[in-house]
């Protein structure tokens, strides 16, 4: 079969990534589409394979098969950063992006590398450490995020990060027991000694008890601390950017709130965001916001590296980007966003009224 035209081979990719965030990533999925469609586009192509490269560590079947995906994404990284990526649509998506946006190598690297440290079934002495963890698999999406959209001065980046880190530690927050239950452990070692909760006891037979409520509410209230200081980078991006990342913003912070509302109980049960909880919270991301928080505060120390990796890189050979749709189109995007939200709830009606 001949090959496609290179215009309808880039299309035929950006279709395969929107088709995997659709069903990997929902709540991604229905923010994204606030995003001006080049901006989007761009989004959907950089998720797609971090989610890919997540999805190729998490089902590897021990750790030796952990470790060979790690390197195997390292290579993939490589040769995509040399106009050489693997055949596949993520790939080819993720090369495109990398390039027409002038992302450091250094960034996606330090995603692969908090994989590997996953692939080593690494704890973490103490929140610190943990958030040197939230820096590399999620600060360095939230710092590529960034770049995407055209916000490449420190202090936005470190807002960014400060976002990203905020969601991993509400996942965290969220999965205790599902984490346990796969013999994974992110809770802070001292917090625990602190609590007197065994680490090895509540591996081998995870419980929800007072203590370990008291640790869930502790790593929430820090990723309530850095969803504030993330907002004002929120309001450095392009204007037609800020609703779609206010509504991730919202609706990971809401996951928080589901697991306070539960007890801080995350181990029970898992909190999820319902349908038409997430259709109020991007109807409120779409209005005008004040911001409390200030746009120079530190960055997090953890992600230090992510930021100096791009102020220190030139980027003279970004290429021209697409024009953007008027701010006064964002209606009709926030129209079709609402549209998808109220159909995804009513499946939800349908899912629990139809017999099992």
């Amino acid at each position: 079969m001949p090959a496609l035209p290179p215009e309808f081979a880039a299309a035929a990719d950006r279709s395969a990534c929107r088709a995997a965030i659709r069903a990997g990533s929902r709540s991604f999925f229905a923010a994204g589409q606030l995003l001006p469609g080049d901006v989007r586009e761009a989004a959907y192509g950089l998720y797609a394979f971090c989610r890919l490269s997540d999805d190729l560590v998490d089902e590897a079947a021990g750790s030796a098969d952990r470790h060979d995906a790690v390197a195997r994404l390292t290579d993939r990284i490589g040769r995509a950063y040399a106009g050489q990526p693997v055949d596949a649509p993520a790939d080819r998506a993720f090369a495109e992006v990398v390039t027409t946006h002038a992302i450091p190598e250094a960034l996606p690297r330090a995603l692969i590398e908090g994989f590997a440290w996953d692939a080593d079934g690494r704890r973490y002495a103490d929140l610190e450490a943990l958030q040197a963890y939230a820096a590399r698999v999620a600060g360095s999406v939230g710092a590529m995020m960034a770049l995407i959209m055209g916000a490449r001065s420190a202090d936005a980046l470190a807002r960014a990060c400060d976002l990203g880190a905020a969601m991993q530690l509400t996942n965290i927050a969220r999965d205790v027991g599902e984490d346990a239950r796969m013999g994974r452990l992110y809770l802070p070692l001292n917090w625990m000694a602190e609590a007197d909760l065994d680490p090895e006891t509540f591996l081998a037979d995870p419980r929800p008890s007072p203590a370990l409520a008291a640790l869930v509410a502790r790593l929430l209230a820090e990723a309530d601390r850095l969803y504030a200081s993330a907002n004002a980078g929120i309001e450095a991006l392009p204007p037609r950017c800020r609703p779609a990342i206010r509504a991730a913003s919202l609706i990971y912070a809401e996951i928080g709130r589901i697991v306070a509302a539960n007890g801080f109980d995350s181990v029970s049960g898992r909190a999820r965001v319902t349908a038409g909880r997430k259709l109020a919270l991007i109807a409120r991301a779409t209005r005008p916001h004040r911001v409390g928080s200030d746009l120079g505060a530190p960055a997090l120390p953890a992600a230090a590296f992510l930021i100096e990796a791009v102020t220190s890189e030139p980027h003279g050979g970004l290429r021209p980007r697409a024009a953007l749709r008027p701010w006064w189109d964002l209606g009709g995007r926030v129209v079709h966003v609402l549209d998808l939200i109220e159909r995804m709830r009513e499946r939800e009606a349908f899912g629990r009224s139809a017999p099992s």
